[in-house]
Order: C-alpha cells, then structure tokens, then sequence
C-alpha cells in the first residue's frame, strides 16, 4: 500500500476539505437571516458549553498564558460577540435608500480560509467560525502546529454545532495534518475567495503573497502614555490587569509605558506598590537577550509569567511580581525592551511633556506596530485628540485596558480577534473584523436623473431652429466634466 509523505498528505487533505467548504457554502448561500442565524445560535452556544475545557487544553497544550483568562476569550468570541452582530443584516437585501434609489444586497465571498495563531488558538477558532457562518461562506482552518489539538477540537465543536441545526456538513473544517507546504496550498488554492490570516508577520506576508484576497493583521506594539492629569493609581491598574492577562498573548496589550517627567516618581511608586519589578541595568540586560531571538520575538517566552522569563535570563524574580519592567531610552532593533513582548515585560519611558511623548510614541509603532493600538490615559480631552489626530494607529484606547479594550471586551469596538492595522501597517483593512468584512455588496442603483438633465443637451436631438444637433459622445463627455468641476470652483 502507497503512503502519501506528510506534506502531501497535507495538500491532498487541503483539496478534500476546500471542495467539501465549497460544496456547503452553495448551500449557505440559499438559507435565509434566520436560518443562518439560528447555525450561528447552536455555534456560540456549544462555544459558551466548552469554554472551560477549551481554555484549559489551549493553556495545556502550548503552555501559554492561564487557562482562567482563556476562558473569558472563549466567552468573548462567543456571546460577547453575538451580542455585536446577532441583528446585523448579512442576508439578502441589507439596506435600502429610496431618496437616492439605491438597495444593497450581500453577497457572500465563498469558502474562507482561516490561519490561526497558537497565542489565542480556540478562541480564535470560534470567532472566525461565528463570523464566516454569519456572513454565509464556509471556513477551512489551518492550524498552527504548537495548539493543533486544541484548534481542531475547536473546530470540531463548531462543525457539530451547525450539523445538529441542520446546516451542512464541511462548513467548518479543520487541517488535521497542519504542515507548511499544507497551509500555503489552502492559501494559493482557486475555490478559496479570501484568507483571513492571524499570526506572525511571515505568515501574513505570505497571505498578501498567495495570489487570493486576504486580510491580515500586523504585529502589535502598543505604547500606553500616562499623561499628567491622569488618575495614576487607576491607570497602572489598567496597564498591569492588561499586560497579565492571559500574561500578554493578546497583541493588543501594552508593551511599554510612557510618561512625564512631572510625574515620573508617582508612576513608578505606583507601578512598584502594584506588582511591578524594575530591573537594574544588569537584569535588564539578562532580560533582554531572552526577549528576542535575531530580530524577532523568543517564542520562548511567549506567553510566560515574569518569573519563568526570570529564570530563562538568570534571574530570581519574586512569587508575588506581576509584571517585569525596564527603563528604556532608545527605540529599535538594538533594544529589545522597544519592542513586541508577548509576555508580562514592559519598557518604561520619560518625556518632559506631552509633546515630546507624542513624538516617541510615533517612533516606537512606527519602528514596530505600525496601525495597530496605543493606549493614552488622561483627563485632558485637548491632548486625546491631539493623540488621535497624530498616531499612526487604527486604535487608541483611553482610559482602558489595552490587551481587553482592543478586542472590544471594555470598550465599544466590535469583539473581534483580528485586528486590523490600515495601510500603515500593511493591511487591506483598518477594522476590528466582523462579518460584513467577508461579504460583497451588489447596489441596485436605479436611474435618477437623464442625460439632459446633466449636460443641457443629447446626441442627435433637435434644436429649436429645426437642425438636428452633432453633439458628440466625446463633447456630452466634456459637458458632464464641466458641470461637476463648476461645483468645486
């Protein structure tokens, strides 16, 4: 008997599953809202039913984070996002403008191809899952290796979910034998209409690469600013809460503090009587060389509470510190401590005003994190929108958690576990995904007005004198121009 290799025993899974997804997304595409919905009821239900158990195999398998705040990620991409998206319409006719005589259908994009992250594996499954089904297309997912189980049986939870409400089988699938070769033959395949892709920098560049629409979502580096006017004692606690959730997997989260000089003792005072642990230049350093690996972040540490990342750099860090922090001057490769830490370290800056603040922050997200979030907390509503009118990011929280605010857990944003980063950080799209991200439009556009009531005169028509007009194409043309462009003058 022949044995396919494991690489193409991959790409041939692949095949069978895309053509399985594509087979029962033409059946989606028939169901009515209701219907749909009522697939998308059963899915977060059995999500809500397996959020323990699911969290404490996520947190069993890859040894990242705790299992209590996987849990509540479970929750979130579950409930909390039915919550956002259960009324939206996704079906059919979805809005219609009869003062300008326009109607918008949806229309599903087709099967979706899901990468997932090994940082928030099932909670990531669900959501992707929820909004696919929801939008009407069908979901293959490519699991990271390091929390396979963990995303199949994920999965597999959500494909039992929508066949006991009677939808089809094959809408969700998962990769049981996850391999590069594997993954890039579900990216580059012809019947997959768009790639929503969680993960590294390389597996989101491959994404953009494939040849198929994607939408991918860049590396975080959220600063958080504590501005004078704050309430310190409150911000360190947001900041700490957030940076040891889920101890930092969510790319959200904080990965330095900024603030002013003015108030720089009162921070560090605070950030001291809350758990932190400052590092004196020689444990920075020790810390610093198990941050990165080359260029990139040690996956070593992903994940990790401070005194497990303590003994990896040689260091004995107290039972009851939450959170490890450097002081830092300089942004770059060079200073590990300025860059994505998924994990309970932080860098701690000093600016002599908000300016000067300002323009660090920029330097930081624009050397990584570029699109992504920062944080600002502040009582002065000048300086927050002086913020929002600079910083090169899709989100700034204020007065908020970043890790829970930037998923949408403490704020209004749509729950959502991809978070876009807008052109500046290299990706099609700038929003918290949802569902009407992984739809098309088709407008109905009724006529609204006739040629001559735009340009005065048509083809061929007959003057007042009696003489048929030689209006040409090409002059109506010029005539529409003009019109328009006298509008701007």
């Amino acid at each position: 008997m022949e044995t396919l290799d494991r690489d193409l025993r991959s790409r041939q899974e692949v095949r069978q599953l895309v053509s399985a997804a594509k087979t029962a997304q033409v059946k989606l595409a028939e169901y009515s809202q209701q219907e749909i919905d009522s697939l998308c009821l059963e899915m977060v239900k059995a999500g809500q039913e397996n959020a323990v158990s699911l969290a404490k195999m996520a947190n069993e398998e890859t040894g990242f984070g705790r299992a209590e705040d996987k849990k509540l990620k479970n929750e979130l991409a579950t409930t909390g996002l039915w919550d956002h998206i259960g009324d939206i319409k996704t079906v059919g006719i979805i809005s219609e403008c009869p003062d300008k005589k326009i109607i918008e259908v949806a229309v599903p994009m087709g099967v979706i191809a899901g990468i997932i992250p090994s940082t928030n594996p099932t909670s990531t499954v669900f959501f992707k899952s929820i909004i696919s089904i929801k939008s009407g297309n069908s979901i293959v997912f490519s699991p990271h290796p390091g929390a396979k189980n963990s995303i199949i049986e994920a999965s597999r939870i959500m494909s039992e979910a929508i066949e006991r409400a009677g939808g089809p089988a094959g809408a969700v699938s998962c990769v049981q034998t996850p391999t590069a070769e594997g993954t890039s033959e579900l990216m580059r395949h012809h019947d997959v209409a768009l790639i929503l892709a969680t993960g590294g920098s390389a597996m989101v560049e491959a994404a953009y690469s494939s040849g198929n629409p994607a939408i991918g979502v860049g590396p975080g580096n959220g600063p958080a600013y504590i501005e004078r006017t704050a309430d310190i004692p409150l911000a360190v606690k947001r900041i700490l809460d957030s940076k040891c959730f889920d101890n930092g997997t969510i790319c959200a989260s904080e990965q330095s503090i900024v603030t002013e000089e003015c108030i720089r003792d009162e921070v560090i005072a605070e950030l001291k009587k809350q758990g932190a642990y400052f590092l004196s230049p020689e444990e920075k350093q020790k810390v610093g060389s198990v941050l990165m690996r080359g260029k990139t972040m040690n996956p070593a540490i992903v994940g990790k509470p401070p005194q497990y990342i303590g003994t990896l750099a040689g260091i004995e860090i107290p039972a009851q510190i939450r959170v490890l922090i450097g002081f830092e001057e300089e942004v770059g490769d060079k200073f590990p401590f300025s860059k994505e830490k998924l994990c309970p370290v932080l860098a701690f800056y000093t600016e002599r005003d908000w300016e000067s603040a300002c323009e660090l922050c920029i330097r930081i997200l624009l050397h990584e994190g570029a699109g992504h979030t920062m944080m600002i907390h502040s009582r002065n509503e000048d300086i927050i929108r002086e913020f929002a009118l600079k910083k090169p990011v899709s989100r700034l929280l204020v007065n908020t958690p970043g890790a829970l605010g930037g998923v949408g857990a403490t704020t209004n944003l749509a729950p959502s576990f991809t978070l876009g980063c807008g052109a500046v950080g290299g990706n099609s799209t700038s929003d918290n995904i949802g569902p009407l991200n992984l739809i098309n439009k088709r407008r109905v556009a009724y006529g609204a007005r006739e040629l001559e009531d735009i340009t005065g005169k048509r083809p061929g028509h007959t003057t007042s004198s009696g003489e048929v007009s030689s209006s040409s194409e090409d002059e109506l043309v010029r005539l529409v121009l003009e019109r328009l462009l006298s509008k701007f003058n």
